[in-house]
């Protein structure tokens, strides 16, 4: 007798199926409150438990974008918010 691996016409094919749930990424280090200069810049670090993971910034309900007044760095598990010409409502 001979054993097939592959599905021929003969045989009804199977499919397997395999769900994988990803576990979300968490602060390793967290936020820190940074001291700065009006006119200056900030920058502000955090540390996540996973390597590249998507981060988005926001101030409150407002979605922080890359631009002149904000740029958006990571590095493996780093994130970096850097926000340039301070005003006092970015505090």
């Amino acid at each position: 007798p001979s054993t097939s691996f592959f599905p021929s016409s003969s045989c009804s094919s199977s499919k397997s199926h395999f769900y994988f749930i990803a576990l979300p990424a968490l602060f390793k280090q967290e936020l820190q409150d940074t001291e700065a200069e009006e006119g200056g810049t900030a920058t502000l670090r955090c540390e996540l438990t996973k390597p590249k993971a998507p981060v988005e910034w926001r101030k409150g309900d407002v979605t922080l974008y890359p631009g002149l007044k904000y740029e958006m760095r990571q590095q493996g598990c780093a994130a970096e918010l850097v926000i340039f010409d301070l005003e006092l409502d970015d505090s």
